[in-house]
């Protein structure tokens, strides 16, 4: 594989499991369920830009969104699973195992994360330049996002177990996880540093470069 070459995006349409999958029609209860978690999101961050990310309870929350307490942990577990956790693990999933299946893996990732990435560019590039900072700034987060729930290793794992149709990962697959996650992780941290100035389709571009060349630039 040519390391230097840049990642490209999934065709639009049908056979693009990202875009087919953020695009398909929802019924009414999943429009407003999404309503809502996107009410409570948006609210968080306002809160949290006003008067920093420890100040703003739950309860603070849940007034600005006009929601009770319960109603928001129906949709987030705790306060830290708001910023960490989003709807688009699912149509990584697919967009991984709908790469040729003689595909190397790790091009297979290169072309679909980069692929959501253009995507969450184009549609909510500074929600997620919000949720990089706060990552990047709380180390409350940041000890979360290594909890199995929020792990983006366990992103990889899903889809190379069920890629190779087996029921546990080897060895070998959770190495190759765990390197992943944290090339996509320190490539992201690196775009929320530049508070958005660098390329951030670049900068994972760039990380899975690396991997491939397994190092040798170094």
């Amino acid at each position: 594989m040519n390391a230097t070459r840049p990642a490209t995006a999934p065709p639009a349409g049908p056979g693009n499991p990202i875009q087919a999958m953020l695009e398909a029609p929802l019924s009414l209860r999943e429009r407003k369920k999404l309503k809502t978690r996107q009410t409570i999101r948006r609210e968080a961050y306002r809160l949290i830009a006003e008067q920093g990310y420890e100040n703003t309870t739950v309860d603070r929350i849940a007034a600005a969104a006009e929601i009770s307490p319960s109603t928001f942990f129906r949709y987030f577990a705790t306060k830290e699973d708001l910023v960490l956790t989003d709807e688009y693990d699912p149509a990584m999933i697919e967009a991984l195992l709908a790469r040729p299946s003689d595909e190397p893996f790790l091009r297979s990732c290169r072309e679909a994360v980069i692929g959501m990435i253009r995507h969450l560019l184009e549609h909510e590039r500074e929600e997620l330049l919000v949720r990089m900072r706060l990552v990047r700034d709380v180390p409350a987060l940041r000890a979360r996002m290594m909890d199995s729930a929020n792990d983006p290793r366990q992103l990889y794992l899903t889809a190379l177990t069920r890629r190779a149709g087996v029921p546990e990962p080897t060895f070998a697959m959770r190495i190759a996880a765990t390197a992943l996650a944290a090339a996509t992780t320190e490539a992201v941290l690196q775009w929320a540093e530049s508070e958005g100035a660098e390329d951030i389709a670049d900068l994972v571009d760039r990380a899975f470069a690396i991997l491939e060349n397994g190092f040798a630039d170094l």
